[in-house]
């Protein structure tokens, strides 16, 4: 069972490592909004419980957009977006 997940994980990081360095910016700034919407459901007008789920959904795929997007990105594409933000 371990071999198969181990396998997975590499496939898919294989798969998302061909995806383009835009592709992986786009993912990347999805994160913000998802963040965002994470933390502004606290004031809507719901039930403590209801609150509760929303953030751990939302706050849960911001954490994976940002780490599809590094994924994405890999080194050299975050060496490359550092040098663009630098400017």
């Amino acid at each position: 069972m371990r071999s198969y997940l181990k396998r997975f994980i590499e496939r898919v990081k294989a798969w998302l490592s061909q995806l383009s360095f835009r592709t992986g910016v786009v993912v990347m700034l999805c994160c913000i909004p998802l963040y965002v919407l994470s933390f502004a459901q606290m004031l809507l007008p719901i039930s403590t419980s209801l609150k509760s789920v929303l953030w751990v959904v939302l706050f849960g795929l911001a954490k994976t957009a940002q780490y599809g997007g590094l994924t994405i990105l890999g080194v050299e594409g975050v060496r490359r977006l550092k040098a663009y933000l630098r400017k």
